[in-house]
């Protein structure tokens, strides 16, 4: 009789190495006090002049908080993020991680320049809209789109205008938006399907 043998895949590459430089970075900032947050991983106000300015346009979405910011977000990245690379190819996860990072990164820096950003929120809201135009078709818009979209941006500005915490609800909304973009892009001129 044939055992079958069990074996472990790296099956989606571009989201685990993400999230495997997520917690190297937050491991990192432990190791440092917080100072490799600073040089690296936090996108804020700094001068144009210094070329870590424009490496923390996307090195942010890398760095983290604490162990539960990384460990939360990780979460998100690991369920949403395979189907999507499955789905879209492991270019076009590169591509939307780095987007995602550079729009909220530049929104962050000119509209408010007294508060340092870091964390994945931005790519893992960005997957959350991206992910719901998984049964769009040619001119059809999901319904389910519709509703997360309601709701996730429902939710947003009212945290971001009742609720005081430590959240940075702007990448949350940038990266739905962003999300939001590349859903429509992929999914565009798409033939309808059949039933």
């Amino acid at each position: 009789m044939k055992k079958n043998k069990i074996t472990i895949t790296f099956n989606s590459p571009v989201v685990l190495t993400y999230v495997l430089l997520c917690f190297a970075a937050t491991l990192l900032n432990y190791l440092t006090a917080g100072r490799s947050n600073t040089l690296l991983f936090s996108t804020y106000h700094s001068s144009l002049l210094n070329p870590l300015t424009y490496v923390r346009f996307f090195t942010h979405v890398i760095g983290h908080s604490g162990w539960e910011h990384v460990i939360n977000n990780s979460m998100y990245l690991l369920l949403l993020g395979p189907a999507l690379e499955e789905k879209h190819g492991s270019k076009m996860m590169i591509t939307v991680i780095a987007v995602t990072a550079l729009v909220t990164g530049l929104v962050n820096y000119i509209f408010f320049p007294n508060i340092a950003l870091c964390g994945a929120s931005g790519v893992v809201f960005a997957f959350i809209l991206l992910i719901s135009f998984t049964g769009m078709n040619g001119g059809e818009v999901p319904l389910t789109f519709i509703l997360i979209a309601v709701i996730f941006l429902g939710q947003q500005i009212y945290q971001g205008v009742f609720v005081e915490d430590n959240i940075s609800n702007m990448a949350h909304i940038v990266g739905g938006v962003t999300g939001s973009v590349f859903g429509f892009a992929l999914n565009r001129g798409k033939g309808r399907r059949k039933r």
